[in-house]
């Protein structure tokens, strides 16, 4: 299992944060789109490591158009010569609209559309053929030597791509090389029904799950002593929460019995009222959602749980520890290998 780590939400020291990344054994590190655009930091990422895989994770796709994202995707992968992972989310309705000002519409067709568009144009430039895409969502037919930078000698870009629902895994097996797992995952609904989907869409595309990564950022509750244990477990409920809130989310609630409690997090998070929504989690979603384990037990009980169905994991941890403490816990992965 591949064991990644994070640039985090302010980019500010991104080559020293990459650097010790590097040096720390992580094989990788992703970069959200939040506050902060999440292609620039990887650029100074590149410039200041040798092999650490770069990703963003995620980027908005219907933020943007296949055009800009391939061009965006394409210099990446030729400065971080061949480590540039591009993760895609298609983000919920009211952000794309509300927030970017951009037309929302059947979400899984269009994000199948915009990979296979950004595909034709990676083509155009590596095989030198016609641009001719012409799609219900993107067409892209027009290309000509001023605009076209020429084969990358470092290939194209792996995609990866963010699902939930079982109809975006199925579009991630069909045409990405990778699934980014949302974070609000249990195993259950991983193995149970993300899983499945991907598997379908693999197929339909004729490819073996050997071809594909999967890639999950993981909760994990962990700490030296009660008070930070307690401190990440506060942490960690109230993320919980806030993911839940979500309706496009309940889904991996109701597996488990508990779709009312989406309704009543909604309301509360209408109200403005977060802390009473950690409160709401119980110790069983939390042990559902979450790795809750001491220090040096974290590596066994994640490669327990994840290690036949994960390719890549990450430390979704929203409170702060010691970076040490995280290489501690990365040496165990290492040494499990």
């Amino acid at each position: 299992m591949l064991v990644d780590g994070g640039i985090g939400f302010d980019p500010t020291g991104v080559a020293d944060t990459a650097r010790s990344a590097e040096d720390a054994g992580y094989d990788g590190v992703w970069c959200p789109e939040t506050g902060h655009d999440p292609f620039l930091p990887l650029v100074l990422a590149a410039e200041h490591t040798e092999h650490l895989q770069l990703g963003t994770g995620i980027a908005v796709a219907f933020a943007r158009n296949p055009m800009t994202t391939a061009a965006l995707a394409n210099d990446l992968q030729a400065y971080s010569r061949g480590r540039f992972m591009l993760g895609l989310g298609s983000q919920i309705k009211p952000h794309i609209e509300k927030r970017f000002s951009m037309p929302w519409s059947h979400p899984a067709p269009r994000m199948r559309e915009f990979i296979l568009a950004m595909r034709a144009i990676w083509e155009s430039w590596n095989a030198r053929t016609k641009l001719a895409f012409r799609g219900e969502f993107y067409t892209h037919t027009l290309m000509n030597p001023f605009f076209d930078p020429g084969p990358n000698p470092y290939g194209v870009p792996k995609v990866f791509l963010a699902a939930v629902g079982t109809l975006m895994a199925e579009v991630a097996g069909e045409v990405a090389d990778g699934l980014l797992v949302h974070g609000f995952t249990t195993e259950r609904y991983l193995r149970e029904v993300t899983i499945p989907a991907l598997g379908k869409g693999l197929a339909k595309a004729g490819r073996g799950r050997e071809t594909f990564q999967v890639s999950y950022p993981g909760f994990v509750v962990t700490g030296d002593t009660d008070e930070e244990v307690e401190a990440a477990t506060q942490a960690v409920k109230a993320q919980i929460a806030f993911y839940g809130s979500t309706p496009a989310y309940r889904p991996v609630l109701e597996l488990h019995g508990w779709g009312d409690l989406q309704v009543e997090l909604n309301t509360l998070s209408k109200k403005g009222e977060w802390a009473r929504m950690g409160e709401l989690i119980t110790e069983e979603m939390l042990n559902a959602f979450a790795v809750v384990a001491p220090l040096d037990d974290v590596p066994a009980q994640v490669l327990a749980r994840f290690g036949s169905v994960v390719d890549r994991f990450s430390f979704y941890a929203p409170y702060k520890m010691d970076p040490a403490r995280w290489q501690t816990i990365l040496s165990g992965f290492k040494q499990a290998d």
